[in-house]
């Protein structure tokens, strides 16, 4: 079943299930069907025999006073009687007396050979004859000359002439060939047969609807993953069928727009990068080619070597932006928590972006709710994020604008804020701007970056299990993080040996 399709699978295990149990249920129901019949026709056999036991009892009291012509009436009756029988159940009906004699009311003689063919022996009835003696009646199954036989035995009884007094004067017999019986019901495995497969159409019709209905959108979504998978990730799957498949087929979708998102962030991430690495790569070849040729005099040689110098230092950043958010996402470095001050970190963070600051003549306003905020985080890398915002709000903030930095606890967190007031970030770009790769500035402008440093502040802060978020866009760009709320671990801040965005 493997080269199977998962309909054809689906579809082969429901019927075979179906089947078996329309085949159970079948074999129940014709059983019970069996029974049914069989119990009928011996009650039917049973009100007869009472019939003929009255009737021998009629008999015997009209004997006894010797009226002649009643006891031909009611001979003449039973003779009926035991015809009727015959033609409707084809059964033989023999009255016996307690001593054993029985009587056949039946007047053709080869019907009465017939009777005394079918009567069972002596050893199979006495069970049956001293419980028919005692008042029982009785359905058995015999074994006589001519094969199996359904028996039923009635008592006969005679009543007192004033009717206050019975007694059992015998027995009435009636035997009928279980091939008889059998043939009764044969017609009923046709209809059970009949009926059992027009179930199994039935159901046969709603479980291939059903499978389709369930494979239906599996096949289109596999179809979707194979054109994924030959690169195209507009591809999506329809979202309908059972609320499983419908929330398969949405999360297949999220994955889809999630997947054609992160590809376009890979190409414009490999065309910023490109775009990142040739220029200073570029630079560094001209310039060290101009100054082997002369072509640059020498006396501008050390200016060009700083040039040299600040673009090494660019490419080294960018490499090592990557290898950063390579280990957090593989998670190579467990956290060193630790209890620090929070506000001090961001005390020495500015004074070692001072140089930047002054040189564009930015204004710092540093709003505090404590004079210290202590936090438990890992120090080095929370750090790195304080730098990486400050340094983009620094970036993007013209010169003489306002860069804001604020601090509050809050129950058992600690929130932090960097505000700018500078070009902001579109509303467009916003759901975005955490995505690894991903640049708001699409011109490739060199020096602005290559849209790593928010995703690394983002990795950071959820291996904290902490938040980073925009606040707000407009009029600037407005970040907020959260932080545990530490206690004060005595001493000073000291050195957290944090790394340069």
């Amino acid at each position: 079943m493997r080269s199977l399709s998962m309909f054809s699978r689906l579809l082969i295990v429901s019927l075979s299930v179906v089947l078996v149990c329309v085949a159970v249920l079948s074999g129940l129901a014709y059983a019970n069907l069996k029974s049914h019949s069989i119990n009928t026709r011996m009650d039917a056999l049973k009100t007869q025999a009472r019939d003929i036991g009255y009737l021998a009892g009629r008999l015997s009291m009209d004997s006894m006073s010797k009226a002649n012509r009643q006891v031909s009436a009611v001979e003449e009756y039973i003779n009926w009687k035991s015809r009727r029988i015959y033609d409707e159940y084809g059964a033989y009906t023999m009255v016996v007396d307690r001593t054993g004699k029985y009587y056949i009311y039946y007047l053709q003689d080869h019907l009465k050979e017939d009777t005394q063919k079918a009567v069972p022996s002596a050893e199979e009835l006495s069970e049956y004859m001293d419980m028919a003696l005692s008042g029982q009646e009785m359905v058995f199954q015999t074994q006589s000359a001519e094969g199996p036989f359904f028996t039923v035995m009635v008592p006969w009884v005679q009543y007192n002439s004033l009717n206050t007094q019975r007694t059992v004067m015998g027995y009435i017999l009636i035997q009928t060939a279980a091939q008889t019986v059998h043939a009764a019901y044969k017609d009923m495995v046709w209809q059970t047969a009949l009926a059992a497969i027009g179930v199994f159409m039935f159901a046969a019709a709603v479980v291939f609807f059903v499978a389709q209905q369930i494979t239906r959108p599996l096949t289109v979504m596999a179809k979707a993953a194979g054109q994924m998978a030959r690169g195209d990730f507009e591809a999506r799957a329809p979202e309908e069928g059972g609320k499983e498949i419908e929330e398969l087929s949405r999360s297949f979708n999220q994955m889809a727009a999630q997947l054609s998102t992160l590809e376009q962030s890979r190409r414009d991430f490999v065309a910023n990068v490109s775009h990142e690495l040739r220029s200073p790569i570029t630079s560094i070849k001209g310039f060290a080619q101009g100054m082997l040729d002369d072509t640059i005099p020498p006396e501008m040689h050390k200016q060009y070597l700083q040039v040299v110098v600040d673009e090494t230092q660019r490419l080294a950043k960018l490499i090592n932006n990557l290898l950063n958010l390579s280990r957090m996402e593989n998670e190579e470095k467990s956290l060193a928590y630790s209890h620090f001050d929070l506000n001090e970190m961001i005390r020495r963070v500015l004074i070692s972006r001072m140089t930047q600051i002054d040189d564009k003549g930015l204004e710092i306003e540093v709003n505090f709710a404590d004079d210290s905020c202590f936090v438990r985080a890992d120090a080095d890398q929370i750090q790195q994020v304080v730098i990486n915002l400050l340094d983009n709000a620094v970036k993007y903030t013209p010169s003489q604008g306002t860069v804001t930095l604020t601090t509050r606890e809050e129950a058992d967190r600690v929130v932090m804020r960097i505000k700018d007031n500078g070009v902001g970030i579109p509303a467009a770009d916003a759901p975005y701007i955490f995505d690894r790769f991903y640049k708001v500035d699409k011109a490739h402008t060199v020096g602005k970056g290559t849209g790593l440093g928010l995703a690394i502040c983002k990795r950071i802060m959820e291996r904290h299990n902490q938040q980073i978020r925009l606040v707000s866009g407009e009029g600037g760009a407005e970040f907020e993080i959260t932080l545990e709320k530490g206690t004060n671990p005595g001493g000073s801040y000291g050195n957290t040996g944090a790394g340069e965005d």
